[in-house]
């Protein structure tokens, strides 16, 4: 049987597709306007030969992005996408004062591509607070569109099923919780339901403590134990090793992180003349400056997860941040899937990424759905 094949919108860096590819989907197409994450994405082996379209979404058309993934229009498939997220996060006090034209774009830009193409499948993975308060009147526009119950065409509209999902009962050595989105196209959604299919989210193989028959959390110590001990600012030099780069601290931030593990892995414990200014007059984000508990999932990967001063990014161990490699295991990518040297650019590549086993999660979950219809089609 000749692989599925599936299309990755905003595909960054390639998490997304990596998931789905270690759930057995073809990737053939993806669509990235930042340049240095297509060039990581085509870097993995996997993914060199994926025709990926460097531009804006706004700038592509459903048709045109058929034709460079090799689809035909009535061909069995998945469309996912991940539409940049940052105005819809809790996190982001700037996002929240955007206007609601200005936090929907990209969001409409990716129903506009799934109304021109009309996939079989789809998935969509976006941060929790997608469903707050003040974000769900957009998020209701999204799934009404999509279920389009007023179109008589099968075609054209979607059985939607969605949930937030903690990463960490999914494999992923951290805590982190996603927005995830299974769309069925009406049609695929009557045949699997005619025919006694259960439709569910993916199944969780995880819990905190390892109850009811699934296995324990992962901990940040099991995804980067068996790594090579480096000092701050250092870079190991080993073969079957990349990337195992950190950040260089200042003194006074050795002299902070040194106190801060002696004292609980939080800054609370730190002596007056070491807490920041800006700490004394604003007391959130108390994370930042933490250091890891190695016995427990880390928490998320961030767009500064390899900046100390960022979240609780501190090496369980030792006085430095997490390395490039140490915060690519945690986001669960395989260990030759090579990022850039720059640490901050590496910073957004990873943080910015969905956890990898979280979307082979959705993709083996989708995957069983396709077969079952292309089973009962004899196709």
């Amino acid at each position: 049987m000749s692989k599925i094949k599936a299309i990755d919108l905003f595909s960054g860096c390639g998490g997304v597709s990596c998931g789905l590819t270690n759930a057995g989907f073809k990737m053939t197409g993806a669509v990235e306007i930042n340049k240095d994450a297509v060039e990581i994405y085509k870097k993995y082996k996997s993914l060199s030969k994926v025709n990926v379209i460097l531009d804006d979404i706004c700038n592509v058309r459903g048709a045109d992005l058929l034709k460079n993934s090799n689809i035909n229009i009535d061909e069995l498939y998945l469309l996912a996408g991940c539409p940049p997220c940052q105005n819809f996060s809790s996190q982001n006090r700037n996002g929240r004062k955007k206007s609601k034209g200005e936090k929907e774009k990209l969001l409409l830009q990716y129903l506009r591509i799934i109304k021109e193409i009309y996939p079989p499948f789809v998935l969509m993975e976006n941060v929790s607070g997608l469903k707050n308060k003040e974000n769900l009147p957009i998020l209701n526009e999204f799934l009404e569109s999509l279920r389009n119950e007023s179109e008589i065409d099968d075609r054209k509209k979607y059985f939607v099923i969605y949930n937030v999902l903690n990463a960490a009962d999914y494999g992923v050595p951290q805590k982190r919780k996603r927005f995830v989105l299974h769309a069925i196209r009406k049609d695929m959604y009557n045949l699997l339901v005619a025919n006694g299919y259960n439709i569910s989210l993916p199944t969780p193989s995880h819990n905190q403590k390892g109850e009811n028959g699934l296995l324990p959390w992962n901990t940040v110590w099991e995804a980067i134990g068996d790594l090579p001990p480096i000092k701050a600012g250092e870079t190991y030099v080993g073969e079957g090793i990349f990337n195992h780069k950190c950040a260089s601290l200042s003194d006074i931030n050795l002299e902070r992180i040194s106190i801060i593990r002696k004292n609980g892995g939080s800054r609370i414990g730190l002596p007056t003349n070491l807490v920041l200014n800006c700490h004394k007059k604003y007391n959130g984000h108390k994370d930042a400056y933490g250091i890891m508990d190695p016995n427990k999932p880390a928490p998320t990967m961030t767009g500064g997860c390899l900046c100390y001063s960022k979240g609780r990014f501190g090496h369980p161990y030792q006085n430095r941040a997490i390395s490039i490699r140490e915060a690519a295991r945690i986001q669960t990518f395989p260990d030759d899937f090579i990022f850039s040297d720059s640490i901050t650019k590496s910073s957004l590549e990873i943080g910015n990424a969905v956890p990898v086993k979280l979307v082979e999660a959705s993709g083996k979950s989708i995957m069983k759905e396709i077969k079952f219809c292309k089973k009962l089609l004899k196709i």
